[in-house]
């Protein structure tokens, strides 16, 4: 074996990237024969494989893969893309795709777009030059599914449904879980129940809120003026919204928190008015988040198998990126779980007459 003096970039101490071409010459072999022992791709002899990759390592030699992908047109990378980090909701599901695409070889370029459109768009660029396989993403419009899809690239939405009959998509049943828990008030007595929601335009939102007005409907109880607040993104404004809801004199006897993040405001809020949960209020939130069992009463919720999303999506982009076919929709149930966050209504007067 040769040894190739290290190189440095022109007008400049900072070392050169080591090439393949470095690699060959401190082997004693042609580029083209290094490329054939590194890559698999054509015969080399094993002592010269042995030699190459002995070189490499001592080396350091990284492959290009830009230049790989310039010949394949993909490279081994899919695009993940979702709506906010700090939400243990996406944290996990990046988490359970994450683990399936790793198992499969492929390496992941993960971003977030904080619930932007513009930056929803900006990554779907950045995926499409750097040549991804596929993409997983949690739409927050049709714009960045449509413009992957037609440049020939896999894609599966994830919890939010844009483009139904276009691409795959792996989502919760949220209509059926929001029935769940709008039922399960009901049957402790509630009348007056209120759905808080921070949005109610993306397919979450809107399923969450059918799924609790098909259960009022069915109950034969009208929706009133407070039946759905819808309050937006900003928690500055939750917070106002929630704290005048609460404060009314007529006050729901049950609220219904159509995510965690807004749970955690009305739990907040709740305990700062000075309200007992769930003498004075009666509280189920949807998504399962770890603080949910861990307060004092506990949660009554549905947990998002967020993990499991995340991993059957990966598994579904992967299956279609080896397969092309008709797009699939696949949904994931939310189980129930009963806390101590709910009571029958009248409870607290009936505990009052029994301490009188």
């Amino acid at each position: 074996m040769t040894h190739a003096k290290r190189r440095t970039t022109a007008g400049s101490d900072v070392p050169a990237r080591i090439t393949l071409a470095d690699v060959a010459a401190h082997a004693g072999v042609s580029r083209s024969t290094a490329s054939r022992a590194l890559t698999g791709r054509g015969y080399a002899a094993p002592d010269v494989k042995s030699r190459v990759d002995a070189a490499a390592e001592e080396l350091g030699y990284v492959p290009d893969a830009n230049a790989r992908s310039l010949k394949a047109r993909r490279t081994p990378t899919v695009g993940l893309l979702v709506s906010d980090l700090r939400n243990p909701f996406y944290a996990e599901v990046a988490a359970g795709a994450g683990g399936v695409l790793r198992a499969q070889g492929y390496t992941i370029l993960l971003v977030d777009d904080a619930g932007s459109e513009l930056e929803e768009m900006d990554a779907a660029r950045t995926f499409l030059a750097m040549r991804v396989a596929g993409v997983l993403l949690t739409p927050v419009s049709a714009a960045a599914t449509r413009f992957i899809v037609r440049q020939g690239v896999p894609v599966v939405e994830i919890d939010r449904q844009y483009c139904r009959g276009e691409c795959d998509a792996v989502l919760v049943d949220n209509v059926t879980a929001a029935r769940d828990l709008t039922r399960h008030l009901i049957k402790l007595g509630h009348r007056r129940i209120t759905l808080i929601a921070d949005e109610l335009g993306w397919t979450t939102g809107a399923g969450r809120a059918k799924g609790y007005l098909q259960a009022l409907a069915e109950a034969d109880r009208p929706a009133g003026d407070d039946a759905v607040v819808s309050c937006g993104f900003d928690p500055e404004r939750i917070e106002k919204e929630v704290t005048e809801l609460l404060s009314k004199r007529r006050r729901p006897t049950a609220v219904f928190a159509a995510n965690n993040l807004v749970a955690e405001i009305v739990w907040r809020q709740a305990t700062r008015l000075g309200l007992r949960i769930p003498d004075d209020l009666s509280f189920v939130a949807f998504d399962d988040s770890p603080w949910m069992s861990m307060v004092q009463p506990g949660i009554t919720t549905v947990g998002q198998p967020s993990v499991e999303v995340g991993a059957r999506a990966a598994r579904q982009l992967v299956n279609r990126m080896g397969k092309p076919g008709r797009p699939r929709t696949i949904r994931l149930d939310c189980p129930l779980i009963e806390r101590g966050s709910t009571a029958r209504l009248g409870r607290r007067r009936a505990s009052s007459r029994t301490s009188s």
